[in-house]
């Protein structure tokens, strides 16, 4: 499953989960038209398959971000 991620200058509180893909190229496309025209914004793609640590969290992949 991708997480689509949206951020505004580089700052965590700003996230905003745009949505859940199964497909990668889908989520791509996606995260591009959500920040498309907007300069201080950026997208993280993150990759989960199910796994959890010890406290309880999905663990998370970073496998695409914007500049």
């Amino acid at each position: 499953m991708f997480h689509v991620i949206t951020e505004r200058d580089y700052s965590e509180f700003s996230r905003k989960q745009i949505g859940e893909y199964s497909d990668f190229e889908k989520a791509l496309e996606v995260a591009k038209k959500a920040i498309e025209g907007k300069d201080d914004m950026r997208y993280i793609i993150e990759k989960t398959d199910g796994h959890i640590d010890s406290y309880g969290n999905q663990i998370v992949t970073v496998v695409a971000e914007s500049d």
